[in-house]
């Protein structure tokens, strides 16, 4: 039988029914266009969604919106996108109706809407979306513009040539865990699903900053180290750009040199880029700290393109076991946290993100780490605000695939994605780039390899692993810490590990010189949940435990930073007892953000007095 597509026939009988739209464009940090001053159309709101249980969209070609053969006349059809039910964009679709709560695998979003491309002329449209998990697929007026892997990071793909007055655009997300993703199959968090941060069109100049970066140098006094890359559709032999940070009095000329070209989706762009230094007088300068969080108005220009952004600057360095922060020691008084809100999920708002802050704060820390994925981009902002200086990470987490190269590939570009959307955060001093993965050959190859990349985008921050040490050899043992700059240590001595005496020993018997920080230590207790007898899952146990690990803590010099597990509780379909139901319940804050527990009071006081 002849396969026509617009009688009706389609993949449905063909094995790799997804091959076409797995190469070809691939949307990744090479596309990426950062700054959120710029000119932008929000697309957020209402979509048009349904699951896909088969993938259909690719296996039936949904995407083409075919509804009548060549001779007009209707055929029959399974997807009419207009009328399917509507949940919110950003958001996740587990909460959006209740049959949807468990629901991993691919669905299709869809939504239409009217946009005015006669106004300007000489600009581009890129479509922007801040997160959608996990694989994210693009069509704009049934033309196919790419694939996305990553849950967790931004990404953009031009769509000038295919904007219109009136347009269709359907965006489908894949959810499904596989072995060669980053994260794998199996971890300890909910795999929600979606497009949970937010879709806007930017509007930029045809000659535009693509990613810009300006810091403190980490090895050179009275001097910013700095990068532009610009992109065109224009060859050139050089473009002219501008720093300009008033406040401080400098308007630096620069050439951005040519640097090649690329095709994407049929259309030729040239690259350009520019680095170097540029001396200051650092007495002139307010460092930000978090207590004194100052930012400055920085300004980039190149042609008709203009990016500005607030920008603290300070310097962070390591020296043997300790840890500096201007020329300062620092003991990173911290805690862990996932970006889950009670309502919101992964889509806070900015005042709900502030609240969170506020909450640290309020704790006494001065430090958080953002576990284990990159959290919203609003974060790292109102973190430059508010004081905090946190650690971001992806999600390599425990045993993926290491030896497959396009694993490797799908980790790096997520790491690339992270360090371009924050690098101009004065609150983000470390990348982390992986937890509690095994230690073996193909793994200290990928992450050496993950600690190469985030050296070369930026040189100016610290790196960092959540390590394993060896149990049985009572020793903190890993041939990736040659790689770091400070050593992350989980630990659960008291709760999995009864044998509390052997915590001291193992951390007395550290021989490198790298100042340790303990990414994680604590223990569950469900809220509420009071015993005499200290019994497991009570707050006096989880309290006691806290207790016990401050007192080896505090008093182990090797030891520059602490961040317990967790701030709040958190879904977690791997935590089924009848205590837990569902979530992890190692938070000092209940879930709902109602309930301190007698740990948060204990993490209180020490870290008020320390």
């Amino acid at each position: 039988m002849e396969k026509r597509f617009d009688e009706g026939f389609d993949n449905i009988l063909v094995a790799d029914y997804d091959k076409e739209y797995e190469g070809g464009y691939t949307i990744n940090a090479d596309t990426l266009v950062v700054g959120t001053e710029r000119k932008k159309v929000s697309l957020n709101g209402e979509w048009h969604f349904a699951p896909d249980v088969f993938c259909s969209n690719i296996r039936s070609r949904w995407f083409d919106e075919t509804k009548y053969n060549r001779n007009q006349e209707p055929i029959p059809y399974d997807a009419d996108f207009e009328n399917w039910d509507t949940i919110a964009v950003p958001g996740v679709w587990n909460n959006a109706r209740r049959e949807y709560a468990l629901y991993e695998g691919a669905g299709v979003y869809y939504k239409q809407f009217d946009f005015d491309i006669s106004r300007e002329k000489g600009v581009r449209y890129i479509l922007k979306i801040g997160a959608a998990n996990y694989e994210t697929r693009i069509w704009l007026n049934k033309t196919y513009l790419g694939r996305h892997l990553g849950g967790f990071t931004p990404f953009c793909v031009d769509v000038t040539q295919n904007l219109q007055q009136e347009n269709s655009l359907l965006i489908m997300v894949n959810n499904t865990r596989k072995m060669e993703q980053v994260p794998t199959l199996h971890y300890d968090w909910f795999n929600y699903g979606g497009i949970f941060r937010d879709v806007e069109i930017l509007v930029v100049p045809e000659l535009h900053i693509q990613n810009s970066y300006i810091q403190l140098s980490k090895v050179k006094e009275n001097s910013l180290e700095y990068w532009i890359r610009v992109k065109d559709i224009q060859k050139r032999a050089e473009n002219l750009a501008w720093i300009e940070i008033k406040e401080l009095d400098i308007h630096k000329e620069v050439r951005c040199l040519y640097m090649g070209k690329e095709n994407l989706n049929g259309e030729e762009y040239y690259l350009y880029e520019t680095k170097g230094s540029i001396s200051i007088n650092e007495s002139r300068l307010q460092k930000w700290s978090p207590d004194s969080p100052k930012c400055y108005l920085v300004k980039m220009v190149c042609g008709e393109d203009q990016v500005e952004e607030l920008i603290g600057f300070r310097r962070v360095n390591v020296n043997g076991r300790h840890i500096y922060l201007n020329g300062k020691e620092i003991f990173l008084k911290g805690i862990c946290a996932h970006d889950e809100h009670p309502h919101a999920l992964r889509s806070q708002s900015e005042e709900e993100i502030r609240h969170m802050f506020q909450e640290v704060k309020e704790l006494g820390c001065n430090f958080m780490r953002l576990a284990h994925y990159p959290h919203s981009e609003m974060v790292a902002r109102v973190a430059d605000q508010m004081g905090i200086l946190l650690l971001e990470e992806i999600p390599v987490y425990w045993a993926i695939a290491f030896r497959n190269p396009a694993t490797v590939v799908d980790a790096q570009n997520q790491l690339r994605e992270l360090i371009l959307r924050d690098c101009n955060r004065a609150s983000v001093i470390i990348w982390s780039i992986g937890n509690e993965n095994p230690d073996s050959d193909d793994r200290y190859q990928f992450m050496k390899t993950l600690a190469q990349t985030a050296r070369e985008i930026d040189s100016t921050r610290l790196i960092c692993a959540a390590c394993l040490f060896d149990v049985d050899k009572k020793q903190i043992k890993d041939r990736l810490i040659s790689e770091l700059d400070i050593v992350g240590i989980n630990e659960y001595y008291g709760w999995y590990i009864k044998d509390f005496e052997t915590l001291p020993m193992i951390l007395n018997g550290y021989k490198d010189d790298k100042p340790i920080l303990i990414t994680e230590m604590g223990a569950d207790a469900k809220s509420g949940y009071h015993s005499s007898s200290m019994e497991i899952f009570s707050e006096e146990l989880q309290a006691e435990i806290y207790r016990k690990q401050f007192r080896v803590l505090l008093n182990t010099p090797a030891v520059r930073g602490i961040c317990p597990w967790i701030l709040y509780d958190f879904a977690s379909m791997r935590r089924m007892s009848s205590i837990q139901n569902g979530y992890n319940l190692k938070g000092i804050i209940s879930s709902d953000r109602t309930h301190k527990k007698m740990a948060y009071d204990v993490v209180h006081e020490v870290y008020h007095n320390r």
